[in-house]
């Protein structure tokens, strides 16, 4: 999807979550949707983070978007589950997701890192987007055409040494992508994809690969072809996947 263009305001009047919408690739998908037509649900730990991509996106004249600071890491089912009524209240639908938010600490052998290291790990990049997805899914199922979509990374897809606790919440949240997919086949108005979007000038990869060369690597907009495709009504049927960007 590379060359993928979308059509103009394919994503208008829909709401869409994503979550780290404070900056790097959450805050750049944040704004291409907004800029389709969507209304955006920005998350994200750092209140100051958020407000700069709501600004953004009003600067431009986009649809107003809405705030929920969350860390991730210590919210609970009760939280997810009053978001999610809050989005009833205030805006009545909801069409899509994208869990971008990731924790990551740096490379380290497997052998010296810790249960807490896992324990936060897994919080981030599997449980909170499990009960994101579960506390707003009867919200998806309403909508005529939703999509999910993790962000993923090339150490979900092959075991690589160092990736310790990151690389193997990002495989398992791949997983369950994938059974999410299964078992809502029936409900074929809700797919859910991962992207790969390699290697980019994000914050992220400043931390996983130090160095290299950052301003040398494609700028975070050139992925978003595959979001925007991937969110919209063109895609529709396409569940279970893992997509390179």
């Amino acid at each position: 999807m590379k060359n993928y263009q979308a059509p103009h305001q394919h994503l208008k009047d829909r709401v869409i979550i994503v979550t780290g919408a404070g900056q790097g690739l959450g805050q750049t998908a944040a704004i291409a949707f907004a800029k389709q037509g969507a209304t955006m649900i920005l998350i994200g730990r750092t209140q100051a983070k958020l407000e700069a991509t709501y600004d953004t996106i009003q600067a431009q004249g986009l649809p107003e978007a809405l705030i929920f600071p969350m860390d991730l890491n210590k919210a609970t089912e009760d939280d997810f589950n009053a978001m999610a009524e809050g989005i009833y209240q205030q805006l009545g639908r909801l069409d899509g997701i994208l869990h971008n938010a990731t924790d990551f600490d740096n490379l380290s052998p497997l052998e010296i890192q810790t249960t807490e290291q896992f324990e936060e790990m897994f919080r981030v990049n599997v449980i909170a987007p499990f009960a994101l997805t579960k506390a707003c899914l009867p919200l998806l199922e309403l909508a005529e055409n939703a999509s999910v979509i993790f962000t993923s990374n090339s150490s979900a897809q092959t075991p690589k040494a160092y990736w310790g606790s990151h690389g193997i919440s990002k495989a398992a949240a791949d997983f369950m992508m994938q059974m999410w997919s299964q078992e809502l086949e029936s409900r074929p108005n809700i797919r859910f994809n991962s992207i790969v979007p390699g290697g980019l000038q994000s914050p992220q990869r400043k931390k996983t690969h130090p160095g290299e060369v950052h301003s040398e690597l494609p700028i975070m907009e050139s992925a978003m072809q595959l979001y925007l495709y991937l969110m919209g009504d063109e895609s529709k049927g396409i569940t279970g996947k893992v997509h390179q960007a």
